[in-house]
Parts: structure tokens; sequence; C-alpha cells
């Protein structure tokens, strides 16, 4: 198994961060603006990715598989890509200083490959995306998120 590791500090409160990454409007924000579901334990959200002019690049469901308010929130994929079916991203979140700290993790990859590679930037360009929310409350969420490569 692989993971995708990435560690952000982000100078705004605990419970804004938290809010961002565990509601539909907070993920909306950052991620994807086409996110719907429900904000609770076990609730499932669906994300829809899309080109500026519209064209769909990719859907993914997950499960909020786990909510600890203002310290860890834990999603569970249960349809998209294949290399993220059954893959768990986390965030686990302190506080130090002026900063929430958010290690954030997508974990149990079957192989590093090519698609691995991709997703790490990006999710690195959407860290930055939702410490831009949390900071100055408008992040850069898809479809104006930073493009990487030719996959987005």
């Amino acid at each position: 198994m692989a993971d995708i590791i990435h560690r952000i500090g982000i100078k705004a409160p605990l419970e804004k961060v938290y809010a961002a990454v565990s509601t539909v409007e907070g993920v909306a924000g950052w991620w994807t603006r086409e996110t719907t579901g429900e904000s609770k334990p076990a609730g499932s959200i669906n994300v829809v990715f899309r080109t500026p002019t519209g064209e769909e690049k990719g859907q993914m469901d997950f499960a909020l598989s786990k909510l600890e308010p203002n310290r860890s929130v834990h999603w569970r994929f249960t349809a998209g890509p294949s290399e993220w079916l059954g893959t768990d991203v986390t965030f686990d979140l302190a506080r130090s200083g002026e900063y929430t700290i958010v290690m954030f993790g997508h974990r149990g990859w079957r192989e590093p490959v090519d698609f691995m590679a991709h997703c790490s930037m990006k999710w690195a360009t959407f860290l930055l995306s939702l410490r831009q929310l949390a900071e100055t409350g408008e992040g850069k969420p898809a479809p104006t998120d930073l493009k990487i490569d030719d996959w987005n």
C-alpha cells in the first residue's frame, strides 16, 4: 500500500478549518464547487469535476467515515477512479501557535502509479485552496483550480 501525505499550516481557527473539510458547503469552497450530499457521520458526499467550459472530467462519492469535531475528519471513497476505490482521505487537525496544522493523507493506494503522482500534486494545490478559503473566505475550487498538467 502507498500513501500521499502533506502538511500545511493555516492561519484560521480550528473550527473554520474543520467545517471546510467536514461539510458539503466547506468542500464546495475549496475542492470542487459541484459538491452535494449529507454533512453528518456516515453521510455520503458526491463531487463532480468539470472543465471551465462545463465538460465533466470526473466524479466521486465518499462517506464521512470519521468526524471528530475540530480534531479529525476521514473520508472513504466508494465511487470514482478505480485507483481511489476503498482509499481514505484523512485530515488530522491541531493548533500550533497562530496556525491550525492540517496533516493530510490519501491512504491505501494499492500501488504508486502515474495517477498517484498527479493526485499528489493536485492535492497539494487543493490544500492551498483550503488555506485560502479558511484565511480569506474564498478558495480556488474546480473548475477554477490551478491546472498542473494535461489530465485536468
